[in-house]
């Protein structure tokens, strides 16, 4: 078993498809489970190329673009490519109704025009490690559950601690397979990153939300960034001194394209599956937690739309969180849509009958499993109206309603001032740059409306026992307008300058006064219940049924012990790979591989902003003008292939047999995104831009060719 636990994984009951379509394989272990099977699909590179710990390999020209996208190295002088959407928040700082580089795009002239990104950081792997046996050291005689967690993170943080090498590197240890097994990831942490390139949202997010998770498509999804590090390449603080930072390995870019067939390969860092899920898990899902958060994001999104498209200013301002809240919301609705076209539910109860079978003919299942079945039954059910409550807060509560946003500052700001018993500089910078922030982004009007639409829900749709004492009662006293009136509008969380002027002071008393301001009490209320009724149970639920799930796990692994098994994507490196292939989402539909920009001709609407095509491009289209970019006369824009992918994913390189770069993976097919729960190869899709359609538009479209100088490009 031991030994069988050091091999990467599949998901639970999907064998490996003859094209290897399916999996997110763990780079370390590719030499003997993955390379065989690559080389015979079209891979010409080895193992070593794409992972080594001792010498250049791909993983070094492949980072985590700040919290959860993406992206890769371009060239021996720090120049990296990412999504759009990936940059998005980075071009929206920039961003003003003078420079407006979402609707215009942005182009540095020159290293010195690149702009600064305070807060952003890419992370490379430097390498990982198979820990398990330290990890779970001295847990073999402990039988509760929280004492042998204790032992796993104290053991954890061990070797965390001795790998950061006191804090030069960034180290995390992660369990695989619900705690089955442990990895230990090693970084490197570079925080001077520069923005250098983006096109008009025009380009970059073309199709909006409307073509969000849709094939065909015909996004130019990309920007540039440049790392930038001190003088001896290591990782610095932003300073003018700074120099680009020097890769130990980049990829070329290849012009070649790709055919049907092709293989390819997707690198990066995937951030969550559950695809070991129980039958009842994934009606969860279906019936209940995506239906509800998809409700919410509805009134959400009418109610930003509404404002954004009557003022170019409030545009810029809720264009990233317009982005944020969209994106979950369509690929929940693709996810339900996918998991009850493919019977999701009924398959999961199938192969769990597969496995009680197995486990009684093993004589498992009495002292091993049968007890796992009843108790899930039992603590889904208590499970789920505690994580409906769980939603409705973190839609509303927590992500929602942007004064609690603020107000979850303020109330950080309140417990430091309460433990030190005085203002502190550090506790008045910290808040007044939170402050500051949020108010940079923030239209009262636009949070009025959320407030007034997003607040009765919470009383409306959860049990009692998830509200504070009496919340039913006032809500029904303070209702739409009174609402406005009696709490919003008296809060000093609307009045930026009267909530400065306050934490200005340093008196603690005086400043505690902000606690008894309407809005800020109303937050306190439902945060405290939030944190002491609903968040506790939640967890507690949740690791029961993840304890569980770590026998249950243990039990697939060994049920189809000698095949190759893959684990759950947690935001670690990991490789997938497919081919180049369309596929047929309905009886009588038919999807090609490749789109072109003939395409985006066809949608040109200027009546509708996600539909603008800029003149310039629709200039060199009609003439077809598209230098050494095009292809029998056509430009290739998107591309698809069978490489499994999830979030996380964004902006990771699409590599050709040969290893070089042909594509920046930016999506799946709306048909396919329940791929993080259940694997469809025959309609699960990777979408990606096409590396040429993005070297078009630096180059005939921007004009910034010169960034091409520091690329190596194989004709």
């Amino acid at each position: 078993m031991k030994k069988f636990f050091l091999m990467v994984a599949v998901i639970c009951f999907t064998a490996v498809s003859l094209f290897g379509r399916e999996g997110m394989w763990i780079p370390a272990l590719m030499q003997k489970y993955n390379i065989e099977e690559m080389q015979r699909m079209g891979f010409r590179l080895s193992a070593e190329e794409v992972y080594s710990r001792e010498q250049p390999s791909m993983k070094d020209a492949v980072v985590i673009f700040g919290g959860g996208c993406t992206g890769e190295l371009i060239s021996g002088e720090g120049l990296l490519i990412t999504n759009h959407h990936c940059g998005y928040g980075q071009i929206q700082r920039h961003s003003t109704l003078e420079h407006d580089y979402l609707t215009h795009g942005f182009w540095a002239g020159n290293r010195q025009e690149e702009l600064p990104c305070p807060g952003l950081n890419v992370s490379f792997l430097e390498y990982m490690e198979d820990v398990t046996a330290r990890v779970l050291e001295g847990t073999d005689t402990i039988r509760d559950a929280r004492a042998q967690a204790g032992v796993i993170a104290r053991n954890s943080q061990a070797i965390e601690r001795e790998a950061s090498l006191g804090g030069k590197l960034r180290a995390q240890v992660r369990p695989l397979f619900y705690g089955n097994q442990y990895y230990l990831h090693v970084y490197k942490v570079y925080t001077d990153v520069r923005l250098v390139g983006a096109p008009p949202s025009a380009i970059g997010k073309f199709g909006g939300d409307t073509d969000n998770w849709v094939w065909p498509r015909h996004t130019g999804d990309f920007s540039l960034f440049r790392i930038y590090a001190g003088k001896d390449n290591e990782p610095a603080e932003y300073s003018a001194e700074n120099v680009p930072f020097r890769p130990k390995r980049f990829f070329p870019i290849s012009l070649r394209g790709v055919q049907p067939g092709d293989f390819t390969m997707v690198f990066g860092y995937p951030g969550r599956t559950t695809r070991f899920l129980t039958a009842g898990g994934v009606e969860l899902i279906t019936a209940q937690r995506d239906p509800d958060r998809i409700a919410i994001r509805d009134k959400k999104l009418a109610i930003l739309n509404r404002f954004m498209e009557a003022d170019p200013g409030v545009r810029i301002q809720y264009a990233a969180k317009h982005a944020g809240i969209s994106n979950a919301w369509k690929k929940w609705q693709g996810e339900v849509m996918g998991l009850d076209r493919f019977d999701a539910v009924e398959k999961k109860q199938a192969s769990e009958k597969a496995f009680e079978r197995w486990a009684r003919a093993n004589n498992l299942w009495e002292n091993n499993f049968d007890a796992f079945f009843r108790e899930s039954g039992e603590l889904h059910a208590a499970y789920t109206p505690v994580v409906k409550a769980g939603d409705y807060y973190n839609e509303i509560v927590l992500n929602g309603v942007e004064a609690f946003t603020l107000a979850g500052y303020l109330r950080l700001f309140l417990n430091q001032v309460e433990r030190e018993g005085a203002v502190t500089p550090n506790a008045l910078t910290s808040v007044n740059r939170l402050v500051s922030g949020f108010y940079k982004n923030y239209h009262q009007p636009v949070d009025e409306a959320l407030f007034t639409a997003l607040l009765p829900l919470l009383g409306n749709d959860l049990d009692p026992q998830w509200l504070p004492a009496g919340f039913r009662e006032w809500l029904k006293k303070y209702q739409g307008e009174q609402l406005l009136t009696k709490v919003y509008r008296k809060s000093l969380l609307a009045d930026s300058l009267r909530l400065k002027q306050l934490l200005a002071k340093s008196d603690p008393e005086a400043v505690k006064k902000i606690a008894r301001d309407p809005m800020m009490a109303l937050f306190l209320r439902l945060r405290s219940h939030y944190d002491t009724q609903i968040q506790p149970r939640q967890a507690e639920l949740e690791a029961r049924i993840d304890e569980g799930m770590k026998r249950y796990v243990a039990g697939l692994m060994k049920m189809n012990e000698g095949t190759p098994f893959y684990p759950d994507a947690n935001s670690t490196l990991r490789v997938s790979y497919g081919k180049v292939e369309g596929y047929q989402p309905a009886d009588g539909v038919h999807y090609k591989h490749l789109t072109t920009v003939r395409g985006i001709l066809e949608k040109d609407n200027p009546a509708i902003y996600d539909y603008d095509v800029p003149d310039r491009l629709k200039e060199l289209a009609l003439k077809g003008d598209f230098g050494r970019y095009g292809e029998n006369g056509e430009l290739p824009v998107c591309v698809v292939a069978s490489n499994h992918t999830s979030g996380g994913n964004s902006g990771s390189p699409l590599i050709n047999g040969d290893g070089y770069l042909v594509g920046i993976n930016f999506d799946r097919c709306w048909e396919g995104t329940m791929s993080d729960i259940i694997y469809d190869p025959s309609i699960c899709r990777n979408i990606s831009l096409d590396i040429r359609y993005a070297l078009f538009i630096i180059d005939k479209f921007a004009g910034a060719g010169y960034l091409l100088n520091e690329m190596s490009i194989v004709e």
